[in-house]
């Protein structure tokens, strides 16, 4: 295995990142008013007239697809065939978009108003949208932006419409409708609203996909949606969900589109709204009801200071062009379009490999900021916290490591080091504290997890403290696209019986494999990732490689103990919970009981001491370590009466524990040689 660069565009070297334009600070230099009753006429896909949009439902209502699966559900029901098309109506009534231009200058004036309050700026590479005004005129467009907050759509609309390009029609859930006049309001500035699951309702899915299907046949506008399906709690990337994309794509492979452009679009905060919503979600507390009341009392927000956002128009994706030589589109014609089909699984697996795709190239034109690196740093120094100098010192050292693995960082090189940390620490003033020049994760009296021979504190303290790291964490999580690859090659390397070549790479496989509902790993793609983390160790002198064997060099001891670090948490995390399987679970455990029961036992282990990351409370951990052990056989879900229960088969869960904390006959020989 050559250790050469398998991605060239992973080299900042060898990739020429699109400038930014800061689109607030005109806004701050003009009438809002002004800005939002311009004169807004955008170019659409082939000359279509925008009040197109009032054809829609007629065109859906009118398909064969839906007469065809109406006649279906009829001869099975023995339902009057009229009385399920009013059903349909009644369904489309509920879930279709009323644009009104009236309603967008409305939003355009209030946005306005609210990013100037929240944002220092707004910043859109330029070149992403000449693209995409390019990719609107010539094919369908679907655009997918990342999903980190609530303010994701919101903005996607905003820039467009600053931009003069058509506002997409967005897929957003059914929780937005029950809100007062915003549900209606969000309706008219282009939302249409979907339930979260559809179960087996072959009636609501046929509307729902025709609905978005003659979107795209038609052009009228962009569809919009969220491949991840909701908003990430952690700041990771979600495993994306097909269903949307399978529809959109499905033109295509019919022929009834020539090609469809795929636009993934990253959207980066500074600093993000729902912070600690995020970290309280995590730990149990229930999320909030959307509601209009909830919205006005969260206008508290408007007085604190939410730092910069980037967002990032990626390169246009053709369907067309991904297909090629992977979908037999022949296979499409052997019966008529109108009838429905399972996608076979050539079809299946393609869509899956480029929703993989889609948002890895969502991941790699993420913008960190400095803070992301800091709170990697801090939360690897929970105990102690870190000197100013030293910290500044250790993020400088982290922003090069960061570059060389090719990440894409909005570090002020204007400016000098220490101020650009006193910047970022000033922004998340919230989740630190500065005490005799150490600069500690703001964790109230006590300054980190309890050691053994310190004061108990309470579970309410415990709980409070966990907010802020869980907080800190989603910052951290941001870079870990960056880091990844080579942190499972180095936490391989601390694991493997020997330093052959074959040997880490079998334990990089199974961490991988472990690890892959956590993280957006490729599916099939392992050669290809341990080729890129050799190549990036390599490249940064951490690593030594013969044909046969693989060291880590004395210089590169402080880059491979930073990254094994960065996946500890997630580790020990999987390691305890298989813990809890194989010494308190009883063979009642029912899935409904898992994350409460797997929390009470964390937080008790916490609080005598034995474990430190309070990271392992987060439910997103706990349920991605489930569903790992599922997918590996080493659970099985049983159906008993209304509840499933989890049977453990012990052995397996025990042996995958100890291979996770590296519990092999070598492993002090290997320890002490690296």
């Amino acid at each position: 295995m050559a250790a050469k660069p398998p991605y060239s565009h992973r080299d900042p070297m060898l990739k020429k990142r699109d400038d930014f334009e800061d689109i607030l600070e005109e806004r701050r230099n003009s009438s809002d008013l002004r800005y939002a009753l311009k004169c807004y006429t955008p170019v659409v896909y082939k000359g279509v007239t925008p009040n197109a949009a009032s054809l829609l439902k007629t065109t859906v209502l009118q398909s064969d697809q839906l007469h065809y699966v109406v006649d279906q559900l009829s001869k099975e029901t023995g339902v009057a065939a009229d009385v399920i098309q009013e059903e349909a109506s009644a369904i489309l009534e509920e879930m279709a978009h009323r644009q009104q231009l009236s309603t967008v200058r409305f939003f355009a004036f209030t946005l306005s108003k609210a990013f100037k309050a929240l944002f220092r700026s707004i910043h859109v590479n330029e070149e992403g949208i000449q693209r995409l005004q390019q990719a609107i005129q010539e094919h369908p467009v679907v655009l997918l932006p990342s999903h980190r907050s609530y303010m994701d759509f919101l903005l996607m609309s905003y820039i467009l419409y600053t931009y003069d390009l058509v506002l997409p029609v967005i897929a957003a859930g059914m929780d937005f409708m029950g809100m007062k006049f915003v549900g209606e309001m969000l309706r008219m500035s282009g939302a249409f609203f979907i339930r979260r699951s559809f179960g087996g309702d072959k009636l609501y899915w046929t509307v729902f996909s025709e609905y978005v299907k003659t979107m795209l046949r038609n052009g009228m506008a962009p569809v919009e949606f969220f491949l991840e399906g909701t908003r990430s709690r952690t700041s990771k990337s979600l495993t994306p969900k097909l269903g949307l994309l399978n529809i959109v794509m499905d033109p295509f492979f019919k022929g009834e589109v020539f090609d469809v452009s795929l636009v993934p679009v990253s959207i980066s905060y500074e600093r993000i709204l729902e912070e600690t919503l995020y970290a309280r979600e995590l730990l149990g507390v229930p999320k909030p009801k959307e509601s209009t009341s909830g919205l006005f009392k969260a206008r508290k927000v408007l007085s604190e200071d939410y730092g910069s956002i980037h967002v990032y128009f990626g390169q246009p994706v053709s369907v067309r062009s991904l297909a090629q030589g992977k979908v037999n589109r022949c296979h499409f014609n052997l019966m008529p379009r109108h009838i429905p089909r399972r996608p076979s699984d050539e079809t299946q697996c393609f869509v899956n490999d480029s929703a993989y795709s889609l948002v890895r190239a969502q991941e790699e034109n993420m913008v960190l900021k400095p803070w992301v690196l800091l709170a990697s740093l801090l939360l690897q120094n929970q105990s102690q916290g870190l000197l100013l100098d030293e910290l500044t010192e250790q993020a400088v050292w982290l922003r090069g490591l960061s570059r060389e693995y090719g990440a894409f960082l909005n570090w002020p090189d204007h400016m000098a080091p220490s101020e650009v940390v006193s910047s970022s620490l000033s922004l998340h003033r919230d989740l630190v504290k500065i005490s005799g020049g150490r600069v500690q994760l703001a964790l109230g009296g006590q300054a980190g997890p309890r050691q053994p021979c310190s004061s108990p504190i309470t579970e309410e303290e415990l709980m409070n403290q966990a907010v802020v790291v869980l907080s800190c964490t989603s910052y951290r999580n941001q870079a870990l696209h960056v880091f990844l690859r080579p942190a499972l090659l180095a936490s391989a390397i601390h694991i493997a019986t020997s330093a052959k070549k074959e040997e880490v790479y079998n334990s990089f496989s199974f961490l991988r494999n472990m690890l892959s509902n956590e993280f957006i790993l490729c599916p099939g793609a392992t050669l290809q990732d341990f080729e890129e983390a050799c190549y990036l160790l390599g490249k940064t002198g951490a690593l030594q490689m013969s044909q046969q064997e693989m060291q880590v060099t004395d210089s590169g001891q402080k880059t491979v103990n930073f990254l094994t670090a960065m996946l500890d948490p997630f580790l020990q995390g999987y390691q305890v919970v298989c813990r809890y399987l194989c010494e308190e679970a009883t063979e009642a455990l029912t899935e409904k009981q898992f994350i409460p029961a797997i929390r009470t036992f964390i937080v008790r282990l916490i609080l005598a001491g034995s474990l430190r990351y309070y990271e392992l409370l987060s439910s997103d951990l706990q349920k991605n370590a489930l569903a790992a052990l599922l997918r590996l056989g080493a659970i099985r879900k049983i159906k008993v009466a209304d509840n499933v229960t989890l049977k453990v088969n012990r052995l397996m869960v025990n042996s995958l524990e100890d291979t996770l904390g590296g519990k092999l006959p070598t492993q002090k020989a290997v320890a002490a040689r690296l």
